[in-house]
């Protein structure tokens, strides 16, 4: 349970990490080329380690459901989404919506046993937790609106005055 607790936090926090990155690398280079750029790099880092750690048995995929290739179709949308998220809302509005969305959609998966996933009965407070979470996103972008404005109002003074101040010199 520890081990797992802590590699939850590794992975938050690699992931966060790797958005940074990539809205970095997106600024310089585009959407597509970031995609490209973080899913080669990435190819190449999972290859590398899986031969180290696994040599030759990295390549048997036996007994595999064929629609789980469809995986690194999914990563492409992931990263691309993600990528263009940060553009437009920031990392901390976007990541608290991709987080969200995760919640509820693996509660939702969980819940009904798609995709191979042994059912997990639904509960209240499963459904009150995402609640929770959904109001915090809204929490926290209603603040940030509220502080966006202040911000605002704050520059548009300043201008004003210092056009007044400029106004009075000649």
């Amino acid at each position: 349970m520890i081990l797992g607790l802590i590699m939850a936090l590794i992975a938050g926090t690699l992931v966060s990490l790797q958005n940074i990155f990539n809205s970095k690398v997106n600024e310089h280079a585009g959407s597509w080329a970031t995609t490209t750029v973080v899913l080669g790099m990435g190819f190449l880092a999972s290859l590398g380690i899986g031969l180290i750690f696994e040599g030759k048995k990295l390549f048997i995929l036996q007994n595999m459901q064929p629609w789980y290739w469809v995986s690194g179709v999914i990563g492409v949308g992931v990263v691309t989404c993600l990528v263009q998220g940060i553009r437009l809302l920031g990392p901390t509005y976007a990541i608290a919506i991709v987080m969200t969305s995760q919640l509820t959609f693996a509660l939702l998966f969980d819940s009904l046993g798609w995709l191979g996933l042994e059912q997990i009965p639904f509960t209240f407070k499963q459904l009150l937790g995402v609640l929770i979470i959904v109001a915090g996103v809204i929490v926290f972008k209603l603040g940030g609106v509220r502080e966006k404005k202040l911000s605002r109002r704050k520059l548009v003074q300043s201008q004003n005055d210092s056009t007044q101040v400029q106004k009075l010199e000649i």
